[in-house]
C-alpha cells in the first residue's frame, strides 16, 4: 500500500501538469491563396498538424511553455516563429505566409499551347516568374524587372530618351511578343513603350516562351513570347499599395484594388504612378545621364459569374507618358527647334481585351482586343508624329478527342492601321508634291493543333498556321514538340522545331531611325523574313534526403534566318542603310538554370547563357551588334523567420557584344568590356499586412563609359564638314571624322543609387 502512495502523487502531479496546456492555430497562405497538406510541427516536440482546404490548422493539448513552430510545405520556403504558451495565452494564434521557393514544380501554364495546362505535362518548355521573383530587385516597370531572367535582357536603344527593347537569346525586340493575358497587346509602335506602365501590384506571374511561337500566335512571336498574367479580379487582395524611392529621385507608385459589383461581377483597378524630375550628369558629357519621366497608368478589370462557369472577363488599361532626355540646359521652349538638343516624347495609349466563352456544349472562346497609340516627338529638330490602331479578334475550340488527343483549332483576323510623317507613310502625287499614304493591312488566319498523348511518357505536339497578309500574300508556319518525361516526372526532354515569318516596319522598331542623327535608307522593297527554329531542351529535378530540391534545365537553340534585314551602321557614319540580308543569319547557343531550394529557407536561382548571332554575306561572317557572348543571372535569399526578414542578392553579368561605331577611325572601343549590375535588398515584414524594403542598386556603380554619345558637344553637327557624296571630312576640329550619334550604348548610365518602399496589403 505505502508503495503506491508515491505513485498516486506522481500521476496525481501529472494530471495537474497536463491541465496547464493551451493550444496553436492558424491559416496558410500563399499569396491570395490557402495551402492545403502544409506540415505544421512544434520542433523538438512530437506535437504537429496538417492545414485543411481552406488554409486551417489547430494543435490541441500543448503544455505551457516556449516552442519554436515550423510550417513546411513541398516547393515553399519553411517559415519557423517563437511562441509561449502560459496562462496568459492559452491560445495562440499565429498565421503564416508562405512563400514559394522559387522552384514551383507544377505551376499552369498558358502560353506554349494556348490552354491551360500543367508546366510539368507542357510539351512546349515555359518559364514561369511569378511577382515573388520581381519583388527581390523592384522596379518601376516591367521592361527592367526582366534583367534578372536568364537569355532575357533589356536593351537600351538610345543615350538620350533610354527607350529600349526586349532580346531573347540574342534576337531583338521585334522578334519578341509581349502579350498581356494571352492578347496581342503590345506591337508595332508600343514594341518601345508598351512594358512601362504596367501596374506591377496587378501581375500574378510571367510566362516566357523561347522560340518559335508564329504558330499559334503570329508573325511577332519568331523568338519567343513574353506574356504577362494579371491577377483574377474574384481572388485578388482586397486592396494593395507598393510605393518607393531612389536617391535619384525616382518615385514609383503601384494601387491595387478589387471591388464588386452584386454578386455577379468583380473588378480590379490599378493605378501606376512614375515620375523623375531630376536632371543629373554623372558622367559629364552634358547630357542627361537618365531621361526624366512623367507617367500614369490606368489598368482595370472586370470578371463576370456566368452559368456553368463559363469565362467571360474584359480588361482596359489607358497609358500617358511625357518623356525627355537631351541637354542639361534643354526646357520646353526648346521643343523642337535647334538650339538646344533635346528628345521629347509624349505617348497616349489605351487598350482594351478580354475572352468571352461561348454558351455552347463544347468549348468555344472569342478572344478580342483593341489598342491605339498616339505618338508625338521631337529628336533635336527632327519630328516623328505617329498614331497606330490595332484590332484583333480570334475564335478558338478546344475538344478533347478520345483519350488520346487534345485539339485545337482557331481562326484569327487581325486589322493594322499606321500613319506617320515619315517616307513609310509618303505618297508622291503627280504634280510632284507629297502626300498622305497611310499603311493598313488586314491579316486573315487559320491555325489548327494536336497535342497526342502516345503514351503516358509520351507526347507529340504539331501545329500549322497559316496567314494571309494583304500586302505580302500567303505565308505558312508550321510546328513539331516533342516531349518524354520520366515516370516519376523528375527527368523532362523537349524538343522543338518551327517556322516563323516577320513584317518589318523600321520606324516603328527601330528608335536609331528617328533620331536625326542619321539619314535613313532603304535598298530595295523590304521582303518578309523568314525563319527555321530549333530547341532541345532537357529539365532534371532531385530531391535530397535533407528537403533540399534541386532543378537544373538546359537549352541548346539554334535560328536559321533568310532575308534577315540588317541596319546597317558602318558603311557611312551618316546613314542607317536597311536591306534584306544577301544571304542568312544564324543565332545558335545554349543555356543552363539551376535552381536550388534548401528546407532552411536559403535558395539560389542562377542561369548562364552563351551564344553565338552573326549574319553571312558573300563570305563574311559579322557578329551582330549589341549582343552579348555571354550572360549571367542570380537570384541568392536567405529568410530569416525568427525576424521575418529577408535578404535578396541579385544581379546579372554581360560578356563583350560589337558596338556600333561609326566608323574604323572612332576612337570608342569596338566591344564593350564585361559588366554587371548588382543589387542588395532587406525586407522586413510586420504581420499579414505590411512590408518595409530598402537595398541599394548597382553595388559596383558600373556605367558605361562617358564619351558614349558621339560629340556630343555639337548635336546639330555644325561644326561638321561632309563632302560631295555626304561622306564625314576630318578636320581639325574633328578629326575621327564623327557625327553626333547616341547610338553607342550598351548598358544604362544610372550609378549606384539607395532605395526605400513598403508594401501594404489588406487580403
Amino acid at each position: 500500500m505505502h508503495k503506491l502512495i508515491p505513485l498516486y502523487i506522481l500521476l496525481s502531479c501529472g494530471s495537474g501538469l497536463y491541465g496547464q496546456s493551451g493550444s496553436v492555430r492558424g491559416q496558410i497562405f500563399s499569396g491570395d491563396q490557402p495551402l492545403e497538406f502544409a506540415s505544421v510541427a512544434l520542433l523538438r516536440t512530437s506535437w504537429g498538424s496538417i492545414s485543411d482546404t481552406a488554409g486551417y490548422f489547430l494543435i490541441e493539448a500543448v503544455p505551457y511553455g516556449e516552442y519554436q513552430i515550423e510550417v513546411s510545405m513541398l516547393g515553399f520556403v519553411s517559415r519557423r516563429r517563437s511562441i509561449t504558451i502560459d496562462a496568459q495565452n492559452q491560445d495562440v494564434t499565429v498565421d503564416f505566409q508562405l512563400e514559394p521557393s522559387q522552384l514551383d514544380l507544377d505551376e499552369v501554364v498558358v502560353s506554349g499551347t494556348m490552354k491551360t495546362v500543367s508546366r510539368l505535362d507542357s510539351p512546349v518548355p515555359v518559364e514561369v516568374y511569378r511577382d515573388d521573383f520581381f519583388k527581390a530587385n523592384p522596379t518601376p516597370s516591367v521592361f527592367e524587372s526582366l534583367q534578372n531572367v536568364n537569355g532575357v535582357r533589356p536593351q537600351l536603344n538610345c543615350n538620350v530618351c533610354n527607350t529600349g527593347d526586349i532580346h531573347i537569346n540574342g534576337l531583338e525586340g521585334p522578334y519578341t511578343m509581349v502579350l498581356i493575358d494571352g492578347m496581342p497587346i503590345v506591337s508595332g509602335l508600343s514594341t518601345v513603350y508598351g512594358l512601362t506602365g504596367i501596374p506591377q501590384s496587378l501581375i500574378e506571374r510571367v510566362e516566357v516562351v523561347k522560340g518559335p511561337a508564329s504558330t499559334l500566335y503570329g508573325s511577332e512571336a519568331v523568338g519567343g513570347l513574353i506574356n504577362i498574367i494579371t491577377r483574377n479580379p474574384g481572388s485578388a487582395p482586397q486592396f494593395s499599395a507598393d510605393i518607393f524611392g531612389t536617391s535619384w529621385g525616382e518615385l514609383n507608385t503601384d494601387l491595387g484594388l478589387r471591388f464588386g459589383l452584386g454578386k455577379k461581377a468583380s473588378s480590379l483597378l490599378g493605378v501606376n504612378y512614375f515620375n523623375y524630375q531630376q536632371p543629373i550628369d554623372h558622367n559629364g558629357d552634358g547630357f542627361t545621364d537618365v531621361t526624366l519621366q512623367d507617367r500614369i497608368s490606368v489598368f482595370n478589370k472586370w470578371s463576370i459569374d456566368r452559368p456553368q462557369n463559363r469565362t467571360f472577363s474584359f480588361a482596359g488599361r489607358y497609358v500617358y507618358e511625357d518623356r525627355w532626355g537631351g541637354e542639361m540646359n534643354w526646357a520646353k521652349p526648346y521643343r523642337g527647334g535647334d538650339e538646344v538638343y533635346g528628345e521629347s516624347i509624349y505617348t497616349n495609349r489605351w487598350e482594351a481585351f478580354g475572352i468571352y466563352q461561348l454558351p455552347t456544349t463544347e468549348l468555344i472562346n472569342f478572344q478580342f482586343s483593341a489598342n491605339g497609340h498616339d505618338q508625338n516627338s521631337v529628336y533635336g529638330n527632327t519630328t516623328y508624329l505617329a498614331q497606330q490602331y490595332i484590332g484583333f479578334g480570334q475564335l478558338s475550340w478546344h475538344k478533347e478527342l478520345g483519350l488520346r488527343h487534345s485539339f485545337l483549332l482557331g481562326t484569327a483576323f487581325r486589322y493594322t492601321y499606321y500613319d506617320d510623317d515619315t517616307p513609310a507613310t509618303a505618297a508622291f502625287e503627280p504634280d510632284g508634291g507629297d502626300g498622305n499614304a497611310p499603311s493598313v493591312t488586314y491579316l486573315p488566319g487559320i491555325f489548327v493543333q494536336d497535342e497526342i498523348a502516345l503514351h503516358a511518357n509520351h507526347k507529340l505536339l504539331l501545329g500549322l498556321r497559316y496567314d494571309h497578309n494583304s500586302l505580302h500574300g500567303g505565308i505558312l508556319s508550321p510546328r513539331i514538340n516533342y516531349k518524354w518525361s520520366s515516370s516519376d516526372k523528375k527527368s523532362t526532354l523537349r524538343i522543338s522545331a518551327g517556322n516563323g515569318y516577320r513584317v518589318a516596319n523600321v520606324f516603328t522598331e527601330d528608335h536609331a531611325a528617328l533620331t536625326g542623327a542619321r539619314q535613313v535608307v532603304f535598298i530595295g522593297d523590304l521582303q518578309p523574313e523568314t525563319s527555321w527554329n530549333a530547341n532541345i531542351n532537357v529539365v532534371r529535378k532531385i530531391f535530397t534526403r535533407n528537403n533540399t530540391i534541386i532543378s537544373l534545365d538546359a537549352t541548346a537553340f539554334y535560328t536559321y534566318f533568310n532575308n534577315r534585314i540588317i541596319a546597317d551602321y558602318e558603311t557611312n557614319p551618316n546613314q542607317i542603310i536597311y536591306a534584306n540580308l544577301d544571304g542568312h543569319a544564324i543565332s545558335r547557343g545554349v543555356s543552363l538554370n539551376v535552381d536550388l531550394a534548401f528546407p532552411s529557407g536559403f535558395n539560389v536561382v542562377a542561369g548562364l547563357t552563351g551564344m553565338d548571332v552573326f549574319a553571312e554575306e558573300n563570305g563574311v561572317k559579322t557578329q551582330q551588334i549589341l549582343t552579348e557572348s555571354y550572360s549571367g543571372v542570380w537570384n541568392i535569399n536567405y529568410t530569416f523567420p525568427e525576424l521575418d526578414l529577408k535578404i535578396d542578392y541579385t544581379g546579372n553579368v554581360y560578356g563583350p557584344m560589337r558596338l556600333p561605331r561609326l566608323s574604323d577611325t572612332d576612337p570608342r572601343a569596338a566591344e564593350s568590356p564585361w559588366w554587371s549590375i548588382q543589387n542588395l535588398q532587406l525586407t522586413k515584414s510586420f504581420g499579414k499586412n505590411w512590408e518595409i524594403y530598402a537595398g541599394v542598386k548597382n553595388l559596383l556603380n558600373f556605367t558605361p563609359p562617358a564619351n558614349s554619345i558621339a560629340r556630343a558637344f555639337d548635336p546639330f553637327d555644325r561644326g561638321v564638314t561632309f563632302d560631295e557624296q555626304g561622306q564625314v571630312v576630318a578636320t581639325a576640329n574633328n578629326p575621327y571624322a564623327l557625327t553626333f550619334d547616341p547610338s553607342y550604348v550598351f548598358a544604362p548610365n544610372q550609378g549606384i543609387r539607395g532605395f526605400l518602399g513598403f508594401r501594404y496589403t489588406v487580403r
